[in-house]
C-alpha cells in the first residue's frame, strides 16, 4: 500500500518566521547604515569603534536563547536539558565565518566614513550579483526565469542610483580617499556575499538537525568572533582611549554620542539575524534579494533624515526595485501551486490503490 504524503505540518510555522525575519532584517538593513552615517556625520572617526558595534550587540541573543531553553524545559522535559546545542565541527565552522564578517564589518564602515548613504548602491548592485554567483556554486541554488529576472532589475536598479553618487562627495573630502571608500565597500559587498550562501552550505553540511534556536546560537557565535576580530583592531588602533575625548567633542553632544552607539549595536544585530533568519527558512538568495529591495527604502530615509538630495534615478530605482521583488515573489507563488497542483492530482488515486489492496 503506497502512503501520499502530506505536506508538512511546520509549513505554517516557517512561514511565520519568515515574515518576522523579514522585518527584522528589514529595520537592520535600514536602520544600520543611517545610524553608522550619522556617527560620522557628526564627528565620529573611529573606523575600528564603528566596526565594532555592528555586532558588538551579540549579548541580546542570549535572552531569546533563554526564553527557547526555558520553553523547551517545559515543553520537552524528557528531552536533553542543554543551553547550547552546537556541536563542535558546527561551532568551529561558524567561528570562520564569524571572523570573515568582522573583517567585512572593517570594510563597509570604512567605506561608510567615506561614503554618502547613496553610495550604499554600489554595495548592493554588486552584493546581489556575488550572491547570486556564490549560491549557485557553493548551495546549488536553482534559479527560475523571475529570479533571473529579479536579479538582474535590482542589480540594474542599484547601478543606477551609482551613477550619480559622485555629487553626493562629501566636502572637503580628497578624491584618494573617495576613491578607497569605493573599492573598501566593493570589497565588503563582495565578501558578505560570499557569507550569505556559506551560511546556506553550514545548515546543509551540518550534522545535526538546524533548529530556530539553534540558528540563534550561530548569530550568537558569528558576532562573538567577529567582535573578537574588531576589538583586536581596536586595541591596536587605541580606540578605547579616543572614545571618551571623542564623545565629548561629538556634534550632537556627548550623551547622545553614546545612545547613537548603543542604539548602533541593537539595530546591526537585527540585520544579522534576520539575514541569517531568512537563510533558515528560505534561502540565502531571497535574504540578498530583500537586502537589495531595502535600498531605495534607505535612500528614502536617507533623503529625509540627512537632507541628500533625491534626484530621478532614486525614483528609477525604486520602481526597479519594486518590480524586481514583485516578479521573485510572483515566480515562488507559481512555484507554489504548481506544487500543490501536482499534490492534489495525486490525492484521488490513493483510494483506488487502498480498494485494490
Amino acid at each position: 500500500m503506497e502512503v501520499v504524503k502530506e505536506p508538512e505540518p511546520n509549513t505554517t510555522m516557517r512561514k511565520a518566521l519568515l515574515v518576522i525575519n523579514c522585518i527584522i532584517l528589514s529595520i537592520g538593513n535600514c536602520g544600520g547604515p543611517l545610524l553608522m552615517r550619522l556617527y560620522f556625520i557628526h564627528g565620529g572617526k573611529r573606523v575600528w569603534f564603528s566596526s565594532w558595534l555592528q555586532t558588538g550587540g551579540w549579548p541580546i541573543i542570549l535572552f531569546p536563547i533563554a526564553c527557547a531553553y526555558m520553553y523547551r524545559s517545559r515543553t520537552q522535559p524528557s528531552s536533553e536539558n542543554k543551553l547550547f546545542f552546537m556541536k563542535p565541527p558546527l561551532f568551529i565552522a561558524v567561528a570562520v565565518i564569524g571572523t570573515l564578517t568582522g573583517l567585512d564589518d572593517y570594510l563597509y564602515a570604512f567605506g561608510m566614513a567615506r561614503l554618502p548613504v547613496s553610495t550604499s548602491s554600489l554595495i548592493i548592485a554588486s552584493q546581489l550579483a556575488f550572491t547570486a554567483g556564490f549560491a549557485f556554486l557553493l548551495v546549488k541554488q536553482k534559479f527560475t526565469s523571475y529570479s533571473i529576472n529579479s536579479v538582474f532589475l535590482l542589480t540594474i536598479g542599484a547601478g543606477v542610483l551609482a551613477l550619480h553618487t559622485g555629487s553626493d562627495r562629501p566636502a572637503n573630502e580628497s578624491n584618494r580617499e573617495y576613491v578607497s571608500g569605493f573599492l573598501m565597500t566593493l570589497a565588503a559587498s563582495a565578501l558578505y556575499g560570499f557569507i550569505l550562501p556559506l551560511v546556506e552550505l553550514t545548515y546543509k553540511k551540518a550534522k545535526q538537525e538546524i533548529s530556530y534556536a539553534l540558528v540563534m546560537e550561530i548569530q550568537l557565535v558569528m558576532c562573538l568572533f567577529a567582535t573578537i576580530f574588531c576589538t583586536v583592531g581596536m586595541l591596536v588602533n587605541n580606540d578605547f582611549k579616543v572614545i571618551p575625548r571623542e564623545a565629548r567633542e561629538f556634534g550632537l553632544g556627548e550623551t547622545k554620542y553614546y545612545v547613537v552607539s548603543i542604539w548602533s549595536a541593537i539595530i546591526w544585530q537585527c540585520f544579522f539575524l534576520g539575514a541569517i533568519g531568512v537563510i533558515f527558512c528560505a534561502s540565502s538568495l531571497l535574504s540578498g534579494i530583500i537586502i537589495a529591495v531595502l535600498l531605495p527604502v534607505t535612500e528614502i530615509l536617507a533623503v529625509i533624515f540627512y537632507k541628500e538630495r533625491f534626484q530621478a534615478e532614486k525614483g528609477v530605482a525604486l520602481a526597479l526595485s519594486l518590480w524586481g521583488f514583485a516578479s521573485y515573489f510572483y515566480g515562488e507563488i507559481k512555484q507554489t501551486r504548481k506544487k500543490k497542483r501536482a499534490l492534489e492530482t495525486e490525492m484521488p488515486s490513493a483510494p483506488n490503490r487502498l480498494e485494490s489492496v
